[in-house]
């Protein structure tokens, strides 16, 4: 699923292609909609990562450290 770049061009990047004209190179075509999903995905690893027993945990079994994800998450999202 290779669709393109994620991120945006910045300004100053569009600034220097559109100055050298034609031989500036093609611009990046950037899909809003999968930027918007990647950043919802972006900031919820971020606030699992400040739960400090999901972020020191060395389970033995994937079964165990994704039920203690879950939890966290559920705690992330529930109302406090």
């Amino acid at each position: 699923m290779a669709s393109g770049p994620t991120i945006p061009e910045r300004s100053d990047q569009q600034a220097i292609r559109a100055r050298r004209g034609p031989s500036g190179g093609r611009p990046p075509r950037v899909d809003l909609e999968r930027y918007r999903h990647r950043n919802v995905v972006e900031r919820a690893i971020a606030r699992l990562k400040k739960q400090r027993a999901i972020a020191t945990r060395y389970d033995k079994l994937a079964v165990s450290y994704h039920s203690w994800l879950v939890l966290a998450a559920l705690l992330l999202w529930l109302p406090a």
